[in-house]
């Protein structure tokens, strides 16, 4: 079966962009392939910082035939709708259509159109161009004379050549003949910009792989990654260190190089006096350069080498001393630099900079950090009580937790925020709890993030995010669709990892209110909307914890469930009991009653929602059922004031066995009215009991 290789080969491809730019140009060819009929075996895309190419597996070499029977206008119909037919089946009069009599409809014709299947790489010749004229770049250049000529190809830097080649293995392939605006597809590529610059000609893919690696290129990214994580190991190994990994800057330095080379530089000791993360920062940011891990210190906490790795896109004849040194010079450069920002913040204290965050405004409707640091400060002091902090202490790690906002550090390096703040808290005698607020109010910054555990912390983490959440759901900036600029799902999974990280029973409704009125509004129309966020937030996250969202909206339709920690259980142990008999049983009961009353309800025009009279109990299973319901309901009831969920439960489990023996031997729809309304009253009753626990008509899909 033939093959499609393609290479789109231009001045340069930013690192950021390949992996994107690659499954973009996978994806388009073949959907492209797929619509107009032609299947494949495979398709791999790659990318390197000067290259696109493609390889499609299994094509076949040409299309199927079609044939096609197209259904016209009845005989005798109007010549408008006959001209109609003609011009869409292609046909040039009636007589090249047959007629076929129906039955039922008469005569009407039919048009047999039959279409040889194309060759493969005509099709090819017609999309490509297509693709690479409209290829979906986040940011595109023109180039050149034709630039200045309407529709002129956009491209991420300039496309200089295109290879397109199509056919079996076993046989020459053909070129696909297309051009885009002045460059024809051939056979011809390049290597390595500096090692092997000289023109290739490659004919196919199992050529085109072994002759990029003679000419110093690695096509595959994985791999280029793969070969500078291993020999940046062993290079660390080699000199008794280990390798600091990075994925990020791991697949960042390899959409940098097509030949990668690891090399090691070193700097000054005394540069070890800088907090490691401030190192790790600045030569990962300037210098795209891994840092090392050397034996522990004194106190065993870990320390950084004075080494770094970098990696160099060519195999240098030196040896890559003069690579090495200019990377040297460099490093120390900016970590003097660093040396120079922490030594210039430790001579002012954290408070003396909190009048500059006046000058400083977090949103334009919302105010500034001071006035954000004195909102933020306040809720903590009122949440400490609650997660078992100290209150002067929240209160105090609050307002110091954005002023490192104002330093020279964290101005260079805003990923820093809150870690610079921890340092220079602890280097001003500050106590450890608020220090370590400081830095983890920030968390958790994503699922996987670790949540803070130290009561200071978690106040201070929630008053944050509360006040970020209540401030720009006043002015109305909320979430749209998959817009979100300002990180708010973000903040929502935080304050609900938090509350039950922590175990803090913290009713939402009051302090969303508390929040507000530190923003200077009203809370009554903000709450419920807030509210209905944090459900959506918390079916997610529970979802991806393994539980069902139905059951979180069975908990959350109840009144006056703002407490997500005991939503959390209430949904958990509602989870357990209807994986029981007795609860699966006891949900197709609710079921059947919800049905049938739903049902009468809007026959009769009425609710059934009065008490059932106990006279009119006519049979002993309508006594028993109705004798179970007090007792379920009113022990459920205090079971759930106890917060005894489970307790909930098995009080709704004695339910089972009357429910089955109702429906088993008691009519509903019984001739006497008063004893049918009676009965759909009872059923009422039930519906009523399971709503001490949760309310049953959401549980699996359903919604009345």
């Amino acid at each position: 079966m033939p093959d499609l290789l393609l290479e789109l080969f231009s001045e340069e491809i930013p690192a950021r962009m390949q992996r994107r730019a690659a499954e973009d140009l996978r994806k388009l060819v073949t959907d492209a392939l797929v619509e107009r009929g032609f299947l494949y075996e495979g398709a791999k895309a790659f990318a390197t910082p000067r290259r696109l190419a493609l390889h499609v597996a299994g094509l076949p070499p040409r299309g199927q035939d079609v044939r096609e029977e197209r259904k016209g206008p009845r005989v005798g119909a109007p010549e408008g709708a006959v001209q109609g037919f003609l011009k869409s089946a292609g046909l040039a009069s009636l007589d090249e259509a047959r007629i076929v009599s129906d039955p039922k409809k008469g005569e009407f014709y039919v048009a047999v159109i039959e279409r040889p299947g194309r060759e493969t790489i005509e099709v090819l010749a017609e999309i490509l161009p297509a693709i690479v004229r409209s290829f979906p770049w986040p940011k595109s250049m023109r180039w050149g004379a034709a630039s200045r000529e309407p529709g002129s190809l956009r491209w991420v830097r300039p496309l200089h050549s295109i290879v397109a080649s199509f056919g079996p293995e076993t046989e020459t392939p053909e070129v696909v003949p297309f051009s885009v605006d002045g460059i024809e597809a051939g056979l011809t590529t390049r290597g390595h910009r500096f090692m092997a610059p000289q023109p290739i000609e490659v004919r196919r893919f199992a050529d085109y792989l072994p002759a990029l690696e003679r000419a110093f290129v690695v096509l595959d990214s994985e791999r280029r990654k793969d070969i500078i994580l291993h020999d940046a190991r062993d290079l660390a190994f080699a000199r008794g260190l280990d390798l600091v990994e990075d994925e990020g800057l791991l697949e960042e330095v390899a959409g940098l190089v097509e030949w990668p080379v690891t090399l090691m530089g070193a700097f000054d000791e005394r540069f070890l006096e800088i907090p490691p993360e401030v190192i790790r920062a600045t030569i990962r940011a300037n210098q795209k350069c891994f840092v090392l891990r050397g034996a522990p210190g004194p106190d065993g906490r870990e320390r950084l080498a004075n080494a770094f790795i970098l990696v160099s896109n060519l195999v240098a004849s030196d040896g890559g001393a003069a690579i090495v040194a200019g990377n040297e010079r460099v490093v120390r450069a900016r970590l003097s630099d660093a040396a120079f920002f922490w030594e210039t913040d430790r001579k002012v204290r954290l408070e003396d900079r909190l009048p500059k965050l006046a000058s400083i405004v977090f949103h334009e409707r919302l105010g500034t950090q001071a006035a954000r640091v004195e909102r933020i400060a306040a809720l903590a002091r009122a949440l400490a009580p609650v997660v078992g902090a100290d209150a002067a202490l929240a209160e105090r790690a609050a307002r110091l937790a954005k002023a490192d906002l104002v330093t020279e550090m964290v101005g260079e390096f805003p990923e820093l925020q809150g870690l610079m703040g921890r340092y220079y808290a602890a280097e001003q005698g500050e106590d450890p709890a608020v220090a370590a607020a400081i830095e983890e109010h920030y968390k958790p910054l994503g699922p996987s993030d670790r949540v803070p555990s130290e009561p200071v912390s978690v106040a201070v983490a929630l008053a944050d995010k509360l006040d970020t959440l209540v401030g720009f759901w006043a002015i109305g900036e909320t979430p749209t669709g998959s817009k979100d600029p300002y990180a708010l799902r973000r903040a929502a999974l935080g304050v609900i990892r938090l509350i039950l990280a922590s175990e803090a029973r913290l009713p939402l409704r009051a302090q969303i209110a508390a929040a507000a009125a530190g923003h200077g509004q009203e809370a009554s129309g903000l709450a419920g909307d807030l509210l209905a966020f944090f459900a959506d937030r918390l079916k997610v996250y529970l979802r991806d914890q393994g539980a069902r969202h139905d059951l979180i909206d069975a908990v959350f339709a109840l009144p006056g469930q703002d407490d997500l920690l005991m939503v959390v259980r209430r949904v958990e142990a509602l989870g357990r009991f209807l994986d029981t008999e007795d609860g699966k049983n006891l949900l197709a009961g609710y079921r059947r009653a919800a049905n049938i009353l739903r049902i009468e309800e809007k026959k009769d025009g009425r609710a059934y929602d009065s008490a059932p009279d106990p006279a009119l109990l006519s049979l002993p299973e309508e006594s028993a059922l109705a004798d179970a319901l007090r007792s379920a309901g009113a022990e459920a009831g205090r079971a759930v004031a106890a917060e005894d969920f489970e307790g909930a439960m098995r009080a709704l489990s004695i339910l089972r066995a009357p429910v089955d023996a109702f429906f088993d031997k008691v009519t509903v729809n019984a001739d006497a009215a008063a004893l049918r309304a009676n009965r759909l009253a009872l059923l009422n009753a039930l519906r009523v009991a399971t709503r001490e626990v949760a309310d049953f008509s959401r549980i699996g899909g359903e919604a009345r």
